[in-house]
């Protein structure tokens, strides 16, 4: 196993994600992956960009989450496993299989939280579609 996928969605509960990633990347000396698929830009699904306001808001979020898997990547270096951070903007199951597929990835980490009925009728289980969709295995982490 010598390169892991870990996704990351910033809702302050990753760090589960990435202990367990951590304890397999050490145990069978793999790479690791984060990955954070960003909302795609407005005008790639149909509207507008809007004011300069908005723009600027988007650009600074984006800035601040690179930096944030920047900071990820480095942990893990620093405790002498390879890593790098991915930021993609697109759909996120379509985005996580793509760039699994282009990195070779042997193992996809994913966190599940357990939402209400209605959100999992309106949204979905990001995990759940991983699952689905993935021909590599998927290690499910259980979230807070």
């Amino acid at each position: 196993m010598k390169n892991i996928l870990v996704t990351v969605d910033f809702h302050d509960n990753e760090q589960l994600l990435i202990d367990k990633a951590l304890q397999l990347a050490e145990k069978f000396d793999s790479k690791i992956w984060l990955i954070h698929i960003a909302a795609p830009d407005p005008d790639f699904v149909g509207y507008d960009v809007g004011p300069q306001y908005i723009r600027d808001n988007r650009a600074t979020e984006l800035r601040t989450e690179h930096k944030q898997l920047e900071a990820y990547a480095e942990m893990f270096k620093k405790k002498g496993v390879d890593a790098d951070g991915l930021l993609v903007q697109g759909a996120t199951i379509e985005m996580i299989m793509e760039e699994a597929k282009k990195l070779h990835i042997d193992l996809i980490i994913a966190g599940h939280q357990e939402h209400s009925f209605l959100y999992k009728a309106f949204v979905g289980s990001v995990s759940g579609q991983i699952v689905k969709k993935s021909k590599i295995p998927v290690l499910i982490v259980p979230l807070a």
